[in-house]
């Protein structure tokens, strides 16, 4: 039995949810989203919701508990959002947004303007002696890891000084680089 999939998933106070022909659809104060399922049935029971899987086989094995942590990120994601910082490390390297559009200055000979999905709010932050942080918040997990990766695709962090986009709190493994 997964010992994700088993666990019920509880509804907090503010939230609706809805469990039609294959499709969950999920309300809340921040918006709402909706997932298909298969393989597994969902009940909705005293504040809480099951997912229960029809037989051991791998697929519906494998879909048990994937389905569980979705309809769990889609009830945390409505009710309380989900915030990711990311950290420009390098001389020079700037952020800075007009509503939706990110224009960021990477140590490239041209600034990259990205337009930014609607449901994703954007905040630059830049204050004098630290590096410029990107912060982004959405109710939808999956979106806003998306959007995140996308600009940290853009200059990666390097492995020698550290420079480039990543992640408030990630832990780079760095290397010695060559010794005289």
């Amino acid at each position: 039995m997964s010992r994700i999939g088993k666990n019920p998933v509880e509804i907090p106070s503010g939230v609706t949810l809805e469990v039609n022909e294959g499709v969950i659809t999920v309300k809340g104060k921040l918006g709402q989203l909706s997932q298909e399922f298969s393989d597994v049935t969902v009940k909705v029971e005293e504040g809480q919701v099951l997912v229960e899987r029809s037989s051991d086989h791998k697929d519906h094995r494998a879909k048990h508990g994937l389905y569980r942590a979705l309809i769990s990120n889609m009830i945390n994601g409505v009710s309380n959002g989900f915030t990711k910082e990311l950290e420009l490390v390098g001389v020079g390297y700037r952020a800075s947004n007009q509503g939706q559009k990110l224009d960021l200055a990477l140590g490239f000979s041209h600034n990259i303007v990205l337009e930014i999905a609607p449901e994703v709010k954007l905040e630059t932050i830049s204050e004098k002696g630290k590096n410029p942080i990107v912060k982004l918040t959405s109710h939808d997990k999956q979106l806003l890891g998306q959007v995140a990766a996308k600009i940290r695709g853009f200059r990666r962090p390097e492995p020698y000084k550290g420079k480039g986009v990543k992640f408030v709190g990630e832990v780079l493994r760095r290397k010695a680089g060559k010794s005289a």
